[in-house]
């Protein structure tokens, strides 16, 4: 082989070293696959998955300057699974359609769908009591009611509530202020009403999720924050005693804690008010650092409640255990990148994170 050649293959092979991994996609509008019309035509693809009371949004943006694309309807169902070619696709789901919109010059229609399974009867207002009833035989019932499979934690579905009342309420309000007040993912993906604890490290079928380990050289953007402000180091939540009529409080975190968050509203019994406690105190710990972390290499497999450690950042950002609270999917001009909103996950195993936290991060 000359150098001429030589120099040839190097090229070659650098090359190849240098090719691009290719995002990949498939979206179905109603059982029809319409991803190859689509290709040409996508200027972006976000996809965001929450934790909260928000459903999960898929957001689709496309190029109608040939005015040849019709604007779906309204309830219309959207299948969504991303990847990279070569691999096979994550399956993200099913969306509804809730809202279109047709903009230009240039021509652009955009898409906004959200959870299947959301539907508008969940957010009408109801009048309900309920006495003596456990969690999970509230959320099996409302399930029930709106056609869903209910995947309820096994500790909180054993919770007895002695009374409580949904007020002009939503079914979607009132289970959002249950979870609350236990500290519970609650959410709707794909005909499942989830009700389970925070930061357990278990999918909704009970499997254990992996803890995932993230590096720096993988990401493009970071931001780390901690503030004095946001660390509390005890909740106290007060409620009324039936049986001598006085205003009682109960504290989470150690009653000789100056550092205390008080709860604004009074409880209907100790019960209440040490559940809401707990959970208030355990969302204060969470929150006493977030990490927002960009993926240079989109990652359709992640998700909300996902078990993180990260590497190659500063020493307490290293060492802190995460928990994985938002994730964004983007597929566009910028190829396909994955956005993660971090806290602080309960590892019983981490007490070097702890004990920052508790100086107050000096």
């Amino acid at each position: 082989m000359n150098s001429t050649q030589g120099e040839d293959t190097a090229r070659k092979v650098d090359r190849v070293d240098r090719v691009q991994p290719q995002a990949d996609y498939s979206i179905t509008l109603d059982g029809r696959d319409l991803s190859r019309m689509i290709a040409p035509r996508l200027m972006s693809l976000t996809l965001s998955e929450s934790r909260a009371d928000e459903s999960d949004m898929l957001d689709l943006v496309l190029d109608d300057s040939k005015n040849d694309l019709a604007i779906p309807k309204r309830g219309a169902d959207i299948k969504v699974a991303i990847g990279w070619v070569g691999e096979q696709l994550v399956d993200k789901g099913t969306f509804t359609v809730d809202e279109i919109e047709h903009s230009g010059a240039p021509d652009i229609i955009t898409i906004r769908a959200r959870s299947a399974s959301m539907t508008n009867d969940m957010h009408e207002r109801r009048e309900k009591s309920w006495h003596g009833q456990t969690i999970g035989n509230i959320v099996r019932s409302i399930a029930g009611r709106h056609s869903l499979k209910p995947a309820i934690g096994d500790a909180l579905a054993k919770i007895l509530i002695d009374h409580i009342d949904q007020t002009h309420e939503s079914d979607m309000s009132f289970l959002t202020r249950l979870a609350n007040r236990y500290d519970a993912v609650m959410n709707v993906k794909d005909l499942r009403l989830l009700f389970m604890p925070i930061g357990t490290g278990k999918t909704a079928s009970g499997k254990a999720l992996d803890v995932l380990d993230l590096t720096r050289s993988g990401g493009d953007q970071h931001r780390y924050h901690i503030a004095q402000r946001e660390s509390y180091a005890a909740v106290r939540a007060h409620y009324h005693s039936n049986a001598q009529g006085r205003r009682k409080s109960v504290v989470i975190g150690g009653e000789n804690n100056r550092n205390v968050k008080v709860l604004p509203e009074d409880y209907a019994s100790e019960d209440d008010a040490r559940a809401a406690a707990q959970a208030e105190y355990a969302r204060t710990q969470r929150s006493q650092a977030t990490l927002d972390y960009t993926l240079a290499l989109g990652r359709a497999e992640l998700f909300p409640e996902m078990p993180v450690t990260v590497s190659g950042f500063k020493p307490e950002i290293d060492e802190t255990p995460w928990l994985v609270k938002k994730a964004t999917h983007t597929i566009g001009e910028g190829g396909f990148t994955t956005a993660l909103e971090l806290e602080v996950r309960d590892d019983p195993t981490s007490e070097r994170h702890r004990s920052h936290f508790r100086k107050g991060g000096r």
